[in-house]
């Protein structure tokens, strides 16, 4: 991986991809356990009030909720009178689960989210600013880059886990039958052209029947709005809003990209039945030779068809029924309308509450003291290890330097690049403004989505009711008009 400093220097992406993924508290209005004297605990202060932090978590990882325990122990022993709670929850449900806690008033104090539902969780008044909780020791720890998405205007509101791209992976052997160069394809990107013409070449046909798939992509259930916020970042369009805040999905090159998302489904590249698709049934035909190419790509990935093929070569029943071995291979998205490509780059972290009552001075510091364990040093080390995920604090990386890994070194460089051509975050977005494109992306843009992959709409009518949500929310002179 890159270091701190290089990768500093080619700032992240995470726009506003919208209803994200998230947790749900215990319901103690953010309250500790045991109430004390309010003490300036910030910056490191040290208080022997008993205290309990919550904390709603999903299996970021493979192992990582194998982990929860061994990670309250090691909690306490570092704070012996401080007690993590960890709350197991599914990626499925904990949007639900926290909406309805903080709904309540009674939202856990951590929760594991992506950085894109800031906006949303400030406006509702839910979140704790930790810029005041946090040591500038803790906060040097952090590369830039990766810390600057957990903040929104001057407020800090959590502390990132990782750095990951979302890309699409291919199969070495049914990329190198397709006479793609994927090794010239990963240090150079491709356009949409290029890539339209490789999947053709990934689909194998029996008769009528499609064996093999050139591309499959997950766009139901909690992957329904991934598709369509990947591949416009390669349009002209790496945020929602462009820099002076008008509203970006307007552009005629958003239209650009629905006709395409079309286009890969009619020619027989992707299967009919796309929106259908889960990221369980994309993962499955993936391992099971059913596509060539699939997304979004995770660096993870790699690692989990590593433990699949060794569980074939074992002959280990727990394999993915069958499954054939896969060398994964990290690609870029392509790029569309002759602009540069932009890597859809996120950071997830553990993004810090509050109750309907304003928790106590000393209870705020402990939660600043959970997500800093939580997102640093050998928590963090292991998670991302086992993510194949960039490490982003200092004491991450040296906790994971006696590490094995497996990682394709390939893998790695088509990864730092991706992150090379990463847009930046964008913290200016105002909370309101944020909000908004939530609200549209929720009511509008999916369901549009669901009906244009279904074949139920055309892409010019998607575009023209997005465009119509658009200057209802913004205004007309608040979106792009070109």
């Amino acid at each position: 991986m890159k270091s701190k400093t290089k990768i500093a220097a080619s700032v992240l992406a995470l726009t506003l991809s919208l209803g994200t993924l998230s947790a749900c508290g215990s319901g103690n209005n953010n309250e500790p356990a045991q109430t004390a004297k309010p003490s300036n605990t910030a910056n490191g202060g040290a208080s022997e009030a008993k205290d309990t932090i919550t904390a709603l978590l999903p299996p970021v990882s493979p192992t990582y909720q194998e982990n929860f325990k061994q990670m309250e122990a090691d909690f306490n022993k570092l704070y012996p009178n401080l007690t993590l709670k960890i709350e197991p929850a599914s990626w499925e449900d904990m949007t639900q689960k926290l909406d309805t806690q903080v709904n309540a008033g009674s939202p856990p104090d951590l929760a594991f989210i992506g950085s894109d539902g800031i906006s949303k969780y400030a406006q509702m008044g839910m979140l704790l600013d930790i810029k005041d909780l946090v040591s500038a020791d803790m906060i040097a720890d952090y590369d830039e880059a990766a810390l600057a998405y957990m903040k929104n205007g001057d407020g800090l509101y959590g502390l990132p886990a990782y750095m990951e791209v979302h890309s699409i992976g291919g199969n070495k052997q049914f990329l190198e039958e397709a006479g793609v160069d994927w090794k010239k394809v990963q240090q150079e990107g491709w356009t949409y052209d290029e890539f339209r013409e490789a999947i053709k070449k990934g689909v194998v046909k029996e008769g009528d029947k499609t064996s093999r798939y050139g591309f499959v992509f997950a766009t139901a259930g909690v992957a329904s709005k991934d598709y369509l916020s990947i591949l416009v970042k390669n349009a002209g369009m790496p945020s929602p809003f462009t820099k002076d805040l008008k509203y970006a999905y307007t552009s005629k090159n958003y239209l650009t990209v629905l006709n395409a998302v079309r286009e890969l489904i009619d020619d027989g590249s992707m299967p009919k039945e796309l929106s259908s698709v889960d990221a369980g049934k994309r993962w499955n035909m993936f391992l099971t030779g059913q596509t060539m190419i699939t997304g979004k790509g995770l660096a993870v990935f790699e690692n989990s068809a590593n433990k699949n093929n060794a569980k074939i070569d074992a002959k280990d029943g727990s394999a993915v029924e069958g499954s054939i071995k896969v060398d994964y291979i990290a690609l870029p998205l392509p790029s569309f309308a002759g602009q540069e490509p932009v890597s859809h780059a996120v950071v997830d972290g553990y993004v810090a509450f509050r109750g309907k009552k304003d928790p106590t001075d000393e209870h705020k510091a402990n939660i600043a003291k959970a997500a800093y364990f939580l997102s640093s040093g050998q928590v963090a080390a292991t998670t991302n290890n086992d993510l194949f995920a960039a490490h982003i604090t200092k004491s991450a990386r040296e906790a994971a330097a006696s590490m094995e890994s497996n990682r394709n070194p390939d893998n790695i460089a088509a990864v730092d690049k991706m992150l090379e051509h990463a847009a930046p975050a964008r913290p200016d977005i105002p909370v309101e403004l944020g909000s908004k494109a939530i609200k549209l992306e929720n009511e509008v843009v999916i369901p549009k989505l669901q009906a244009l992959l279904a074949g139920e709409i055309t892409p010019q009518e998607m575009y023209d009711a997005v465009k119509k949500g658009a200057i209802e929310a913004f205004g007309a002179d608040g979106v792009v008009q070109d």
